[in-house]
């Protein structure tokens, strides 16, 4: 091993046992240089064992190193050697602040740019508060709590029923591009109606009961019922308010009003109705309603047409992780990940793009964060016991018992990954051959498809892991597929230097910029690459470059 690989590596090691042992993570914005006098040219006399740490960790960009807290002296030595050697090596310290300072820049310029842009769908300001003001047509789809049905506003021209295109297969399946095309300029919305069984009658106390259905409501969404201006949510309903992103459905407007008797209403869920409507019925007369964007199908729908090609796949999970990402990063669990719960648009290309729609199981609660006390067995763990995260479905109730579900979902997007890429969901079936999260060994998940790039099977297998702890994290995953699709130019087969890497962010942002400039932003890709760029971190990225070089057998980082 040369002499500039063996500092390199001591460099490395002097920072990986410093985080761990003795100060944490690194400052975000570390500390200027020490001056050129702390490293003359000539050799001084050797410096006693807590200044030379404390000036190595100064040349890496750390914190003080805490004397109280040094590890035993067998650690001691090890961790003296590998930060004697980072002493020995500054430039591999600075190219690395250079590379973090880099991905502030980028995270910077695109965190406003990647804001959702506005659509209204028709609907005008003080408009769409009342069930009276649309068009309802037929239903979409119901699940265990609410009823979906096709909806527009009078006002707009396309609301004349005859005009209405028709489902093509009879209405179960997805429609093609053409077909939802149509679909979406004849009936552009989406109303949800809630079932109300127990939350009374009150406005109030429907919206208190369902509020977590509320979590993705936009601003104003709820301004008919408390006024122009919406009363603050924490005050009202103590949830979490999910800011906007591409890759989860969007409330535009949220009510309560009567029960109306909708098209196949006494067919397909009769027992709910209230007893004006059917006398057996035993719902309330008052129920919650949600109007958001039509979307073609779900995506249990367009895996049922067959499965797409394993890049297409491999974006199409991607925008899973970004989504989970985003509700992890604002202290949101949506506990009931499932295809039923996606819904898919496509892009003028015609590629996939994924939602997460349904948060009525989700925990969003302003005091729990993703860490839900499980006291007794009455505590409500979620949906889909199916695709429940073994720490969550093991989990057994009793004093201080506390759930942590910061990577259950991603747990799930690893079991979602199956039905994409076209094997099926091994947690799904009957008798012995489905697994059951509860107990299965991570030997027992089938192989994936030979097409599928051998980082996305890793890394589909690294989401599966039982231990959440040795998963990695919505964002890590993430740039994981990033890296993949976009970055070979940067992780190539023989390492992936500092100043590779940054020069491929700068080619990125360029043309990220570029395509922004040229209005090539609604492609499901472009918006993936403006988000990868907006939420840049450059210890996630790291960390997700030495994941995908030790699966190639390549080294991270090798340094120049």
């Amino acid at each position: 091993m040369g002499l500039r690989r063996a500092l390199g590596l001591g460099a490395r090691l002097g920072r990986v046992l410093l985080r761990g042992w003795l100060g944490g993570p690194p400052h975000h914005h570390p500390a200027a240089p020490p001056p050129a006098s702390c490293f003359p040219a000539a050799p001084p006399a050797r410096p006693p064992g807590p200044l030379l740490l404390r000036l190595a960790a100064a040349r890496l960009g750390l914190r003080s190193v805490p004397l109280g807290r040094l590890p035993p002296a067998p650690r001691r030595l090890g961790l003296a050697l590998g930060l004697g050697l980072a002493l020995l090596e500054p430039a591999a310290a600075e190219e690395e602040r250079r590379a973090a300072a880099a991905c502030r820049d980028i995270q910077t310029i695109f965190h406003p740019r990647n804001k959702p842009q506005k659509d209204t769908l028709g609907l005008v300001a003080r408009r769409g508060f009342s069930l009276e003001e649309y068009f309802i047509g037929q239903s979409i789809g119901k699940g265990c709590s609410g009823a979906v049905y096709e909806a527009v506003t009078p006002a707009t021209p396309t609301g004349n029923r005859d005009r209405v295109p028709k489902r093509r297969d009879g209405g179960e399946g997805a429609l093609d591009a053409q077909g939802a095309a149509e679909a979406e300029e004849g009936f552009p919305l989406a109303i949800k109606m809630m079932w109300n069984i127990s939350a009374g009658s009150s406005s109030e106390g429907i919206l208190t009961t369902m509020s977590q259905e509320l979590v993705p409501a936009s601003g104003r969404a709820l301004s008919g019922e408390f006024g122009a201006v919406a009363r603050p949510r924490k005050l009202l309903l103590g949830k979490k308010w999910l800011k906007p992103h591409p890759n989860i459905i969007r409330v535009i407007r949220a009510f309560t009003s009567q029960v109306p008797l909708l098209p196949g209403a006494t067919v397909d869920y009769p027992d709910v109705l209230p007893s004006t409507l059917n006398p057996s019925g035993i719902g309330h007369s008052r129920t919650l309603f949600l109007v958001m964007k039509n979307y073609p199908c779900t995506l249990r729908q367009f895996l049922s047409k067959g499965n797409p090609d394993p890049r297409v796949g491999a974006v199409m999970i991607l925008q899973l992780l970004e989504g989970v990402d985003h509700l992890v990063r604002q202290g949101v669990a949506h506990r009931d990940l499932k295809s039923d719960n996606i819904l898919v648009e496509f892009d003028p290309a015609g590629c996939p793009g994924l939602v997460i729609t349904d948060f009525g199981c989700c925990l969003a609660d302003e005091r729990l964060g993703l860490e839900l006390p499980f006291p007794s067995w009455y505590v409500d763990r979620g949906g889909n016991t199916c695709l429940m995260a073994p720490e969550v479905a093991t989990a057994v109730p009793g004093p201080g018992v506390v759930i942590d579900y910061s990577k259950a979902d991603v747990w799930a997007v690893g079991a979602l990954a199956y039905e994409i890429l076209g094997p099926g969901n091994p947690f799904y079936g009957q008798g012995g051959a489905a697994l059951d999260s509860r107990s299965y060994r991570e030997e027992e998940l089938p192989p994936l498809p030979a097409p599928a790039a051998p980082e996305v099977k890793e890394l589909v297998a690294r989401l599966l892991r039982r231990n959440p702890a040795k998963r990695p994290s919505a964002r890590v995953a993430a740039n994981v597929l990033h890296l993949s699709l976009w970055g070979e130019a940067a992780v190539g087969r023989a390492g992936f230097p500092l100043p590779q890497l940054v020069a491929w962010l700068l080619r990125q942002s360029a043309a990220a910029l570029m395509t922004e400039r040229l209005g090539g932003t609604r492609g499901v890709e472009s918006r993936l690459k403006r988000g990868f760029l907006a939420s840049l971190d450059y210890e996630d990225l790291c960390e997700a470059a030495a994941l995908l070089c030790s699966w190639r057998g390549t080294a991270w980082p090798a340094p120049q």
